[in-house]
């Protein structure tokens, strides 16, 4: 992914929280949280890309001389040890990305924590289990705080993912310790800032999904920010329907027709221009390979799924990406697992990545369909910023105040 330019703006942004560039580390045991809550097959680690956005800080505090203490969640054990939701078998994928050794406590406080930490030399790398094996964690329990801060002299939080849980090693540490950024924490928040915060116009945004329902706040937060909203996936069908249009069988949120209807509204009164698909690709079966036509939007048959859009609807998009300076993207345009669905969202994503490539459009994505189609379209390095986070991403994109952000802000 492309390094984001400087500018005042974006200085002045940067100065809103501090970063590793104003931490003294050497000599100091640094209470580093990141998202190590990694698909596992087997024991081993399926896909490691959290644990590469988190090398590089791993490795800049380790290099300066900090000792490295990793806080870290995995999965949902609701506050109660159970051996299959722990952290112990990451160790060895963490070390192999580290290039260097990683040693393990089996509990985040007490006696086990403390014992491993005072055994911790500088530059060393420590994994401390799963912070959720206690109520106190997701409760943000001050009493739990305080043991976590114990253990520490300076708290960084490199975990964006999960900064829109107001947690104890999420937010609650912020307040006990010095507080910083980690790199990929910092790249997050400035590509997320020149997107939506001081973007350069116009600004399109891209929401696909299936439903509305689940994005309502987005499209409501996007409409007085954008110049282009353009609509895909399961939802455009709920704002085809609104419009009148018929769509056949296929996926539409029927009570949502008056909210698509007010968003639209909403949307002429702020100046931005939603757009929707002018035609569609067809299928009467859900499933791969399944005989697919394009036909207009206007004339969908009533035994007929809209599974993607068209290609003059692609090369609409495409005419309004080339005139945008700035993309914000989430939700792919079409059922992109199943071929020949996929080719509506191949093909804006390769023109969006030619164009960031070019030096003409700055592009963030983000959420756990759209990185998937991005890598699927095999464009995520060529997009400025692609992000791993799903939630926080998205609560970001509606406006939302993130508590593990706006802790480091204080």
């Amino acid at each position: 992914m492309h390094e984001i330019k400087t500018d005042r703006k974006r200085l002045a942004f940067m100065t809103a929280f501090k970063t590793l560039d104003q931490a003294d580390l050497k000599g100091k045991r640094v209470l580093l949280r990141v998202d190590l809550n990694v698909p596992m097959e087997n024991g081993r680690v399926a896909d490691a890309t959290r644990i590469d956005r988190v090398t590089p800080t791993i490795v800049e505090i380790a290099d300066k001389g900090g000792k490295v203490v990793l806080l870290a969640h995995f999965g949902r054990p609701k506050g109660e040890r159970n051996e299959e939701d722990s952290l112990k078998p990451v160790v060895a994928a963490l070390a192999e990305h580290l290039h260097r050794p990683v040693a393990f406590a089996e509990d985040c406080i007490g006696a086990p924590a403390q014992e491993a930490i005072a055994a911790l030399k500088e530059g060393g790398v420590l994994l401390l289990e799963n912070t959720r094996f206690h109520k106190g964690e997701e409760k943000n329990d001050p009493a739990f705080v305080e043991e976590l801060a114990r253990n520490g002299d300076i708290y960084v939080n490199d975990a964006f993912s999960a900064a829109h849980r107001a947690h104890a090693s999420t937010e609650g540490l912020a307040h006990k310790l010095p507080a910083y950024a980690g790199r990929a924490m910092q790249a997050e928040l400035e590509a997320l800032n020149q997107a939506l915060g001081e973007p350069k116009r116009p600004v399109m945004a891209i929401v696909g999904g299936a439903k509305i329902s689940t994005k309502l706040d987005l499209l409501g937060n996007l409409v007085s920010k954008v110049e282009y909203l353009v609509i895909g996936g399961g939802m455009a069908n709920t704002f085809l329907a609104a419009e009148g249009k018929a769509v056949g069988k296929s996926l539409c949120e029927t009570p949502l027709l008056a909210t698509a209807r007010e968003i639209m509204s909403k949307a002429k009164a702020t100046g931005c221009q939603i757009v929707l698909p002018e035609d569609v690709t067809v299928a009467l079966t859900f499933k791969s390979h399944a005989p697919a036509h394009v036909v207009s939007a206007d004339h969908v048959g009533p035994e007929e799924m809209i599974l993607d859009v068209g290609p003059k609807a692609v090369a609409h998009v495409e005419s309004l990406l080339e005139k945008c300076k700035t993309l914000v993207w989430n939700g792919p345009f079409g059922a992109f697992e199943l071929p020949p669905f996929d080719e509506g969202t191949n093909a804006v994503a390769q023109t969006a990545a030619r164009l960031t490539m070019e030096g003409k459009l700055l592009s963030v994505a983000g959420g756990g369909d759209t990185v998937s189609a991005l890598n699927q379209a095999g464009v995520v390095s060529q997009f400025t910023y692609v992000s791993t986070a799903g939630g926080a991403f998205l609560e970001w994109l509606e406006g939302k105040q993130l508590p593990g952000v706006k802790a480091l802000m204080a």
